[in-house]
Parts: C-alpha cells; structure tokens; sequence
C-alpha cells in the first residue's frame, strides 16, 4: 500500500500554477508522473502523490523537472483565473475513479499516438534513405562504367601501338638482312673476279718469261701444283672482322638471348600471350589499375598470371591480398599477405611499408573470420614497425575490447 505525500507546496498566478513535491530521499530515476487535463499522479515507491485538479490545465504545454531531491511542476491554466484551492473538495469515490482511468486512457492513446508518428518518421526516413542509396549507387555504378570503358579504350590504344611498332620492327629486320644479304654476295662475287683475274694474268706473265728463259737457257720442269689448308678462328657471324660492327653485333646476340629466355613461357602453356602479357611487372600495374576501377576478380584474374610467370615478387602477393579481402575471400587473404611476409625477408627499412600492410590486412581477415587473438598479434606487429600509426593503435584497442568483452566473468 502507497503512503500518500501530502507535503507539498504550491502558488499560482492567472496563468500558471506552481507545485513542489519533495522526493523524501528516493532516486529521481524511480519516479513516475502522469498529467492530464484534471489529473495530476507522481509514484515514487513507497510514496504516491496525486491531485485531482480545481480547473483544467493545458498538459501539452505544462512540464515537470526532476531535480535536487524535488519534482517541480509548471502547469498552464487553460483559462486564466485564480483558484480557491489546487484540488477539488468532497469527491466522491467512484468519481475519482472515472478520472483516474479517463486520465490512464488519455496517456495510453497519446502514447500511441507517438509510437505511430515515430513509425512513420521512421518510414519516411528510411525511404528517404534508400532513395539516396540507389542515387549514389547509379552514380557510382556509372563512375565505375566509365573508367572501365575508359581503360578499355586505352588498353586498345596501347595494344595497336605496340602492335604497329612490332610489325615496323620485323619490316626494318627484314630490310636489314636483305641488305647483309646483297652485301654478301657483293663482296663474294668481287673476291671470285680478282681471283679469276690474278690466275689469268700470272698464267699469261709465266707463259711470256719461261719462252723467253727458254731461249736463253733449258730450264728444269716446274713443281707441282699443292694445296694449302688455312684456319680462321671461328666468329658467330661469317663477315671478316675488318667490315664487322662489334657493337651491333653484341646487341643482336643480347637480344637473341632474351628472347630464348622468353620462350620459356612455352613450359607454362602461355606461348599465345603478347609481349606485355609475359612481363610480370606490366600485369602487376595492370592488376592495380583494375582494382582502383572496382573491378576486383580481374585485378586477381591479371595477378594470378603475373605469380605464374614469376612467384618470387612479394609485391604480387600483397597485392592479390587486397584483391581477396574485398571479394571477402578471407582464406585467400590470410595465404596470400602470409606468403608476402615470406618473402618479405630479410626485414629491411625499405620493405617495412610492405610488411605493414601484409600485417594489418591479415589481421583483418582473422577479425572478419571472429579470430580475435590472432588478429591482435597481427596488429602489434605491424605497431612494431611503425609504432605512431594513430589509426592501428585505435584498431588494435577496439580488438582488445572484442577480446576482454568475450570472456567470462569470473566471480
């Protein structure tokens, strides 16, 4: 059973009436207050405080403050006049009650009143929402439309390119051995004229001293004719060293040898690539480019073939981490920034920008997969390297906090 507080105190003016109920030592947080136009109830366990009021009073404009061990009650008369007393006298039972519940009732339906307006506010908001979601999303879907038709459109400018300058090379190439060709037979068939010349002029100039010799004295008969083997030192190419370019010469063999070294992409079942498509390095920026345009699985796509031609560039992998971690491959993203790590050795200062980002995205993954302990240890050793990074730390404390948060309370 409540005890009734009847000591309370209140004035008034025309407009207004002033009522201080004291709390008499129980916690504000507890009190309940009802207000209707002729009804006034405060509960405060054990206390109960309630007034049925002398006149009407506007209870959309009155108000009620807590505070100081007291609740202050500023109510607005709905019209102005000054009251004989604050309640009415001599009511009955049965009609205090009818205000009680007409009062409880009024409270009710505001109450759900408000619960309907805050619904439809909420409704409103969150069609409003979704209208500027799809807004952004058109504007971003469009955004990344165009930088894909635009990389397209420069990937098919630089192909051409590169295609036209391979078919210049192969037509200056061929124009070059024509050329040694002629050249060639040139200088071979000049060698075989003044050889045919020599033998003929010596034959005749032989004829003419031996005739003459022969008048003036017998001589004895000539020695046989022999041959004479002659070796040259061996040369890659057939020219004589005198009308040979040793400089050009060394680079035509270079780059003979980095086109073997080329062919061995044949191993690999990827002889149909172009030139740019067996460098590792060009698939690398092709990758970055794709993953900046939003289009991640071609980005892994171009990466993927870069680590077959060449598995030793860490880079490679760290990149492909970002890849997988953005399609929410978190397995892949654990393997790929851990094999980065492997590689990523010795720990220099001039790999630790690398290292951190191996660390922090493989953290990630372990928190996105609930493996919080693991994924702390990623973050402290990435703050390790760089122990002011302000953004790792604050990550690193909200992990602390998952951590601390699940385990159980010990009593």
């Amino acid at each position: 059973m409540p005890i009734i507080a009847n000591d309370y105190t209140w004035e008034q003016s025309e407009n207004d009436v002033y009522i201080s109920v004291p709390l008499k030592g129980t916690k504000a947080s507890a009190s309940n207050v009802l207000c209707s136009e002729s009804y006034l109830k405060v509960n405060f366990p054990p206390f109960l405080f309630e007034a049925f009021l002398f006149a009407p009073i506007d209870d959309s404009t009155s108000s009620a403050k807590i505070g100081n061990g007291v609740i202050l009650f500023n109510l607005h008369k709905k019209e102005p006049a000054v009251w004989d007393a604050l309640t009415l006298a001599h009511m009955e039972k049965e009609e205090m009650q009818k205000i009680r519940e007409n009062a409880v009732a009024k409270e009710q339906e505001k109450a759900q009143e408000e619960t309907k307006a805050k619904a439809e506010r909420k409704r409103e908001n969150e069609k409003y929402s979704l209208e500027v979601t799809m807004k952004i999303d058109e504007v971003e879907r469009k955004r990344i439309e165009d930088v894909k038709e635009e990389e397209r459109k420069k990937a098919t400018e630089e192909l051409e390119k590169w295609k036209e300058k391979q078919r210049i090379q192969k037509l200056n190439e061929m124009i070059q051995k024509k050329q040694i060709r002629q050249e060639n037979e040139r200088n071979k068939a000049l060698h075989t004229g003044s050889l045919k010349h020599c033998s003929t002029a010596t034959t005749v100039q032989n004829d003419r001293t031996i005739n003459v010799k022969q008048k003036e004295k017998i001589l004895p008969p000539t020695r046989s004719t022999g041959c004479i083997q002659i070796q040259f030192t061996p040369r890659v190419f057939p020219t004589a060293l005198r009308e040979s370019r040793v400089a050009e010469e060394e680079e035509w063999l270079h780059k003979q040898a980095e086109a073997r070294r080329a062919t061995n992409t044949v191993d690999l079942g990827l002889e149909d690539l172009t030139e740019e498509e067996k460098n590792p390095e060009w698939l690398k920026d092709k990758g970055n480019k794709l993953f900046a345009a939003g289009d991640y699985l071609a980005a892994v796509n171009a990466l993927n073939l870069a680590i077959r031609l060449n598995n030793k560039i860490p880079g490679l992998y760290l990149n492909r981490s970002a890849c997988h971690l953005k399609l929410r491959n978190l397995h892949k993203t654990i393997e790929d920034s851990s094999k980065a790590l492997e590689l990523l050795t010795p720990p220099v200062p001039g790999n630790a920008s690398a290292r951190i980002k191996a660390h922090v995205r493989r953290g990630t993954a372990f928190c996105e997969l609930e493996l919080y302990v693991e994924g702390l240890q990623d973050y402290e050793a990435a703050l390790k390297i760089d122990p002011t990074n302000q953004n790792m730390k604050s990550d690193a404390e909200k992990i602390r906090r998952v951590i601390q948060s699940s385990l159980p309370d010990i009593e």
